[in-house]
């Protein structure tokens, strides 16, 4: 049995598909934790949650967190595409992969789907988060919002009971991860920026054994799409 973390997917279904099958070679008595960022600015959102949710009918131990970016999409099919921070050819991709006219036209199975996703998971060793949490407040595990969108803060250990903290959320260079992972960091940031394949330093998912440390590494196999260079 092995545990694996990755994150921020972004609707790169082949990459995903590549690195869970290719490279991790998932059992069904492995343990599978996506970290949210599931759809939104790549081509094949629907494709990866379909593909999650025929492993776990197939029961593979796979659970999934919500990312701010599922969120937004789950607050686009009520409020429509003003709720959705991408540009207009990210939302097209979108619309596409779902074979949609509009937001407010996304099937209820993933509407329902997104709506299950927890927040954050409490490991007997991690706290696996999209974003991070505010160690400002009294009770972190309150703060929904900052779940899926906080950045640069100071990690405060006791509130954590001295765990150690993946997420992602920013995309970050690979040899930073390389790094964190190698140097066994109590909190490493797992978003390799994958949908951004037009940035040198990005493009990658990347998946950590919980146990090993060791850092499995997927160049994006989704490629070509019209997607924002990162600034």
């Amino acid at each position: 049995m092995a545990r694996y973390a990755l994150t921020d997917i972004h609707g790169c279904a082949r990459t995903m598909k590549s690195i869970l099958h290719e490279q991790l070679k998932l059992k069904k008595t492995d343990e599978l934790y996506i970290l949210g960022d599931l759809v939104n600015k790549g081509p094949e959102s629907k494709g990866v949650i379909d593909h999650i949710l025929h492993l776990q009918k197939q029961e593979y131990q796979v659970q999934c967190l919500r990312g701010n970016h599922d969120q937004m999409l789950l607050d686009a099919s009520k409020k429509g595409e003003k709720a959705l921070n991408l540009t207009s050819d990210e939302k097209e991709l979108v619309l596409q992969s779902f074979d949609i006219k509009g937001f407010d036209h996304l099937p209820k199975k993933y509407v329902q789907f997104i709506k299950s996703l927890p927040y954050y998971f409490e490991l007997p060793d991690y706290y696996l988060v999209h974003a991070g949490f505010d160690f400002k407040q009294q009770n972190i595990f309150k703060d929904t919002d900052a779940m899926m969108n906080i950045r640069n803060y100071k990690v405060n250990w006791d509130s954590l009971d001295n765990k150690r903290l993946l997420h992602g959320h920013t995309p970050t260079a690979l040899h930073s991860i390389k790094k964190a992972a190698g140097h066994k960091e109590d909190k490493i940031n797992l978003d390799a920026g994958c949908v951004y394949y037009r940035n040198a330093a990005y493009g990658n998912l990347v998946a950590l054994d919980l146990d090993s440390q060791e850092l499995f590494v997927q160049p994006n196999e989704d490629r070509p799409y019209t997607v924002a260079r990162k600034s």
